[in-house]
C-alpha cells in the first residue's frame, strides 16, 4: 500500500474530470438544422425572469439557471434568471473553458450536454426533426473540442428513433472524434430492452465504446407531482438528494444489469454518470442475494449464469463528486472502474476550488488509488493515449 494522500500539491499527474458539461449556445440549432425544422428547433427566448429554452415550439421548456452557476456563491444559486450574458463563457467557448480548467487544476474533461440531458426525445418524437437536432449537437461539440489539444473529450448523444439511427449516428460521431456516447433509452428507443438492441450492443462492443447513462435521463416514472411542482421548495431539495444518492440511476442499472445482454456481450462498457457510488455496494449485495434465492423458480438461471455483482464489477464504471461514503466502501466495488468528476458548470461543481474537494474526498486514501480515480481509470476507459502520464513541470 502506498502512503496516504493528504494534499493536492502531491499530485504530479494530469487530473481527468470524467463528467463536466457544456451549456449549448443559444443559436446552436438555429444555425445548423435544415430550414424546414428551424421553427421547431431548440431556441432560447427571453422571459420575465431570465432566459428559457424552448423545444419543438414550446412542448418542452428548460430554464437557464442551475446548469450555469459555476463560480457563484450558494446564496446566489437560482433555478432561473441566469442569462447567457451573465454565465461564465467557459460553458460554450473553448478558450474560456480551458482557462477555467487551468484555474481549477484540471487537465482534461469528458463533456456532457445540459439542456439535452433529458435525452434526444426532448427535441421531439418526429424522426427527421430529432435526427437533425442530434446531429447538430454532436457536430457542434466536435468543433467545441477542436483546438483543445485533446483536453476536451466529446461524448455523442444518441437518437431514440430506433437501432439503425442509433448505430448510424454513433458511427458518424466516432469518425468525427467522439470517444463515447450517452444513451437515454435502450437502443430501440424505449425504456424496455428488445431483441433488436443486440445489433447496437454488438457494434458498441466491437468499437470498445463507453456507453454512458447520465442522471436526468433513462428515467422510469420520474418525480412525484409535489417534487415537480416547484424548483424552489423543500420537495425539490429532496428530489435532488434522491438523484445524487443514486435514486434515479438504480432502476436503470437494474433494467440493464438484469437484461441478459452481458451474457451475449461480455465486453460491453456501461458508465453511470453523476449518481455517485456509495449506494453501489448495497445494490450488489441485495442483487446477489435475490439472484441466489429467485433464479431457479423464475427461470433467470437460464438467462444469466453469472452473479450480478460479478457482471457489475466487470461491465460497469461510475463517476462521483463529493462521496466520502463511497471512498469508505471503494473496495467493495471495482476500484479500477471509479472516476472523479467536477460537474462544471452545474450546481454540483465547486469551481474553482476543486483542490479543496479532492483533499476532502480522498484524504488518507492511498496515493496510488487516488491516481487511479483521478487519472488512470478515465484515461484507460476512453483510450486517451495523448494525455501525458505526468505533469510537464514535475
Amino acid at each position: 500500500m502506498s502512503e496516504p494522500f493528504r494534499d493536492f500539491s502531491s499530485i504530479d499527474y494530469p487530473i481527468i474530470d470524467c463528467d463536466s458539461h457544456v451549456n449549448e449556445p443559444p443559436d446552436l440549432w438555429l444555425e445548423r438544422v435544415p430550414a424546414k425544422w428551424k421553427d421547431r428547433a431548440p431556441r432560447v427566448e427571453r422571459v420575465e425572469n431570465g432566459e428559457m429554452w424552448f423545444f419543438d415550439g414550446g412542448k418542452e421548456k428548460w430554464p437557464v439557471g442551475l446548469t450555469a452557476v459555476a463560480g457563484l456563491s450558494f446564496f446566489d444559486f437560482k433555478p432561473m434568471g441566469i442569462t447567457y450574458e451573465t454565465m461564465r463563457p467557459g460553458s460554450f467557448d473553448t478558450k474560456a473553458r480551458l482557462d477555467d480548467m487551468d484555474a481549477d487544476g484540471i487537465y482534461a474533461q469528458v463533456l456532457y450536454p445540459s439542456v439535452t440531458l433529458k435525452g434526444a426525445k426532448v427535441y421531439g418524437d418526429e424522426q427527421d426533426l430529432q435526427l437533425a437536432c442530434v446531429r447538430a449537437y454532436n457536430e457542434w461539440l466536435t468543433e467545441f473540442c477542436e483546438g483543445s489539444g485533446g483536453r476536451l473529450i466529446p461524448n455523442a448523444i444518441v437518437p431514440t428513433t430506433g437501432v439503425d439511427d442509433a448505430i448510424a449516428e454513433v458511427q458518424r460521431a466516432l469518425g468525427a472524434g467522439h470517444r463515447g456516447c450517452v444513451i437515454s433509452s435502450f437502443p430501440n428507443g424505449s425504456l424496455e430492452p428488445k431483441p433488436e438492441d443486440d445489433r447496437f450492443w454488438a457494434f458498441a462492443q466491437e468499437a470498445n465504446l463507453p456507453i454512458s447513462v447520465h442522471i436526468g435521463s433513462f428515467i422510469q416514472g420520474g418525480f412525484t407531482s409535489r417534487q415537480r411542482g416547484s424548483w424552489s421548495s423543500l420537495a425539490f431539495v429532496g428530489a435532488a438528494a434522491l438523484t445524487k444518492a443514486g435514486g434515479q440511476t438504480l432502476p436503470a442499472v437494474c433494467d440493464i444489469l438484469f437484461s441478459g445482454i452481458f451474457q451475449r456481450f461480455p465486453r460491453l462498457k456501461i458508465l453511470l454518470v453523476e449518481s455517485n457510488i456509495g449506494w453501489i455496494p448495497t445494490l450488489l449485495e441485495q442483487a446477489d442475494d435475490m439472484f441466489m434465492r429467485y433464479r431457479w423458480y423464475t427461470g433467470a438461471v437460464h438467462e444469466q449464469k453469472e452473479f450480478p455483482s460479478d457482471i457489475f464489477r466487470r461491465n460497469f464504471w461510475a463517476t462521483f463528486m463529493v462521496d466520502t461514503v463511497g471512498m469508505d466502501l471503494r473496495h467493495r466495488m471495482n476500484i479500477d472502474h471509479l472516476m472523479w468528476s467536477t460537474d462544471y458548470p452545474h450546481s454540483g461543481s465547486d469551481w474553482p476550488h476543486s483542490r479543496l474537494v479532492i483533499e476532502r474526498v480522498f484524504r488518507d486514501v492511498p496515493k496510488d488509488e487516488v491516481r487511479r480515480m483521478l487519472h488512470d481509470n478515465c484515461k484507460a476507459l476512453y483510450q486517451l493515449d495523448d494525455v501525458p502520464s505526468r505533469l510537464p513541470d514535475r
